[in-house]
């Protein structure tokens, strides 16, 4: 897209980013309540014979037994101690919440591109989070390009979306003095 396009190309254009933001985050969200279930199925992908992903577990032995780990943590923390999944449930409901945030966006771009700088700054604290956090916690060095791939995979609908958006604002500015 080039500068001579039209306003409303530009403006579509960062919505459409901004919705895959919107819909990662809420995907986020939702995903962190069943922790216990996921990581179940995880284990069972990985290790029956008559799962779609047969053969993982001789492939990646320390994935899947890592895998097993937390699911293993999960389970009995969930059992022995249910207050603390309570600390997944409000990641959950942050994800869904900053989710909103971008409906200010999606609404009307050029005045809300403070929230798609939000998210960038967001997307970027990943990367200082995991690689300071992940080992604090005893997560396996592999583990951390995962974690820190959320932030970089995050930051490029939001680095499209504010592309457009700073060319919807020139194109708002050459109309205004044409």
């Amino acid at each position: 897209m080039t500068e001579g396009e039209p306003l409303e190309q530009h403006l579509r254009r960062a919505r459409l980013w901004i919705v895959v933001v919107i819909v990662g985050l809420v995907l986020a969200g939702a995903t962190a309540f069943p922790l216990v279930t996921e990581t179940r199925w995880l284990v069972w992908g990985a290790t029956d014979p008559h799962s779609p992903v047969k053969g993982v577990a001789d492939r990646l032995p320390s994935a899947v037994a890592w895998i097993e780990r937390v699911h293993r943590g999960l389970t009995e923390t969930g059992d022995r101690y249910p207050f603390i999944a309570y600390g997944t449930d409000w990641l959950a409901f942050a994800h869904l919440t900053i989710a909103c945030a971008f409906i200010g966006p999606l609404r009307d771009p050029v005045r809300n591109i403070w929230v798609i700088d939000f998210g960038l700054i967001a997307c970027a604290g990943i990367i200082p989070l995991a690689l300071v956090c992940g080992p604090l916690r005893g997560l396996p060095l592999w583990w951390l390009p995962i974690d820190i791939s959320f932030g970089v995979l995050g930051a490029l609908p939001l680095l499209l979306a504010r592309r457009h958006i700073r060319a919807a604002e020139r194109a708002t500015a050459s109309r205004a003095t044409a």
